[in-house]
């Protein structure tokens, strides 16, 4: 009787320990799932956070379905209204919903450390760069591409927002609020480099 008591504890306890196992490795696999993803847009998407909008709703809302469209364009709101990059932002959002803390740590590792080593690698050779034609020819060609990326995003978004007079009302505000703040700040540009023009024109007499 001990021994078929013992021989059925034996079994419930393997039982139990090839469950957490696989818990486990599950967990693992989708923490590395998230990693993996958010470093391919760290590593791949140029132009800041606005220009990765478009790579992070094709894995975050088209692959895995991890959120609705509608949850995403609202994720996009809140990101951009609460201080740090937008990316990041998304990235510790998206993270947290899916595997709570250690998801959000992942997931942000994943989304900045790309930056992080392009940067420092681009670092040890920067005094070379400057006056490499090729380097200076792929920096304008990634310009040009995140204006398509930008762009792209924004038009998604607009699809997808509300079509009422109050949100309506509100993003055109906001557009010509844009534009003055951004005409304001070229002026302002233009009238000190005026300044500093005739300064210098002074002090050379």
């Amino acid at each position: 009787m001990a021994s078929i008591i013992f021989v059925s504890l034996n079994k419930l306890i393997k039982n139990d320990i090839i469950i957490i196992k696989v818990k486990f490795m599950r967990k693992i696999k989708s923490l590395f799932i998230l990693f993996y993803n958010f470093f391919k847009i760290g590593a791949f998407t140029f132009g800041g956070g606005l220009a990765m909008i478009p790579l992070i709703s094709k894995i975050v809302v088209d692959k895995y379905h991890w959120m609705s469209e509608e949850e995403f364009v609202d994720t996009i709101a809140i990101c951009e209204s609460t201080p740090g990059p937008i990316a990041i932002n998304m990235a510790t959002y998206v993270g947290y919903k899916n595997k709570k803390f250690l998801g959000s740590l992942f997931a942000t590792l994943g989304v900045a450390l790309p930056s992080f080593i392009i940067i420092l690698i681009i670092s040890f050779f920067f005094e070379d760069s400057l006056t490499n034609e090729y380097f200076f020819a792929a920096i304008t060609g990634i310009k040009v591409c995140v204006i398509f990326l930008v762009l792209k995003a924004g038009v998604k978004m607009l699809k997808l927002v509300n079509k009422k007079v109050i949100p309506i009302a509100v993003l055109v505000l906001t557009i010509i609020a844009s534009l003055i703040i951004e005409l304001y700040h070229f002026l302002f540009q233009m009238r000190m480099n005026n300044q500093f023009h005739e300064l210098h024109l002074t002090l050379m007499k």
